[in-house]
């Protein structure tokens, strides 16, 4: 009888600036490796997604974001581990503030349509897809 994978509940954030949406790249060395995510990170024991999140975007990014709409939740079993994606619109607090990638390879704002032309890891696909239909 084989042990069951673990599952980890994880929340991501689709920023938002100027008609755009920043993507994150994964760093060649972690799974998913040079992936395309939404950042974002694991949720801690007892934590509220929301305080997850502005806390995983403070510690990758290093900006503050004020959260939007929660858009539905999106499963992905990778066979050694499966996730919950739990995905929020957001802005940044600060307009002018510039994101850094602390733990990304690289990070892109894309137009809508530039999402569609980047190899996402498969967690994110479903979310990439709603947030589409969402913007018309």
């Amino acid at each position: 009888m084989s042990a069951t994978p673990p599952h980890f509940h994880v929340v991501c954030a689709l920023i938002e600036r100027g008609g755009r949406v920043l993507a994150a790249q994964r760093p060649a060395g972690k799974s998913q490796g040079l992936l395309w995510e939404f950042p974002g990170g694991k949720l801690e024991p007892g934590e509220a997604p929301e305080a997850a999140l502005e806390r995983e975007i403070r510690e990758e990014l290093h900006v503050a974001i004020t959260l939007g709409a929660q858009l539905a939740d999106a499963f992905h079993d990778y066979g050694k581990f499966a996730i919950t994606l739990t995905p929020f619109r957001a802005t940044l607090r600060d307009p002018a503030a510039e994101p850094h990638a602390a733990e990304h390879a690289a990070l892109r704002w894309c137009a809508p349509a530039e999402l569609r032309t980047l190899d996402w890891a498969p967690a994110d696909l479903p979310i990439v897809a709603e947030y589409l239909a969402r913007c018309g």
